[in-house]
């Protein structure tokens, strides 16, 4: 048995472990400080960035890919808006985010989880504005309370998990109806099928107008205009 499949036997063989009060208790109050820690660091550092947008994609896109190019033109189009840019902190679609943000000189935010396989914070994020963190759940918060919008890449299964907590979140109007652009109608459009004829027609779990709360693209200046267009009928922009 290899060393990984020795870990994870012992992970799974651990959940079956009965354990004391105490144990229980000593292990849950050490967990609890470190989640609170991470909470209030990330508030304390977002909430003085202002205005952002958050992009979401693939940690294994290469530079030279389309989607690495697309990226970090929305970044920089964002940038010039006067929006800031957040990502997931790492390679791929992050660092293009993260790049076209910095070389626009905007503000470039990366909220890095820590993993064993990936990730590296990338090299184009605000050293102010790097975040670590060791819970999912924790950066997934920071994520949702500090944008204003989100375009979502082609990505795998963290970018899923990313795009539906925030469609989850917008139509059961825990926050605001901030717009989620998806980018690549190629990528995209087989699953924006699937949720209209399954999850909508065929099953009803879902309403038609949620289907309204998504924006499919093709191109960064539709993706950008998406976010401008929205915040245009309320009278707002960024103040910085």
């Amino acid at each position: 048995m290899s060393e990984e499949n020795k870990k994870e036997e012992e992970r799974i063989r651990e959940a079956f472990i009965k354990k004391d009060w105490s144990e229980i208790k000593s292990a849950n109050s050490w967990v609890i400080f470190k989640v609170m820690a991470e909470f209030v660091d990330g508030f304390d550092k977002l909430a003085k960035i202002g205005p952002c947008v958050s992009i979401f994609g693939s940690a294994r896109t290469a530079p030279d890919h389309k989607y690495y190019k697309m990226a970090e033109e929305v970044a920089g189009l964002l940038v010039k808006h006067g929006y800031g840019v957040i990502t997931g902190g790492g390679p791929g679609i992050m660092e293009a985010g993260n790049k076209g943000a910095s070389e626009a000189n905007g503000k470039s935010v990366g909220l890095n989880i820590v993993l064993p396989f990936e990730q590296d914070g990338n090299p184009y994020i605000d050293r102010d504005k790097m975040l670590n963190f060791d819970y999912f759940f924790v950066r997934k918060v920071m994520f949702v309370k500090y944008s204003q919008g989100f375009i979502v890449m082609p990505g795998g299964l963290g970018t899923l998990d990313e795009l539906f907590e925030a469609y989850t979140l917008i139509q059961t109007k825990k926050i605001g109806r901030f717009p989620i652009v998806l980018v690549g109608v190629d990528y995209w459009q087989g699953l924006m099928d699937w949720i209209k004829s399954t999850l909508l027609e065929k099953e009803k779990n879902v309403s038609p107008e949620d289907l309204d709360l998504i924006h499919l693209v093709d191109t960064p200046q539709e993706a950008v205009k998406i976010i401008e267009d929205f915040y245009g009928k309320y009278l707002l922009s960024p103040n910085f």
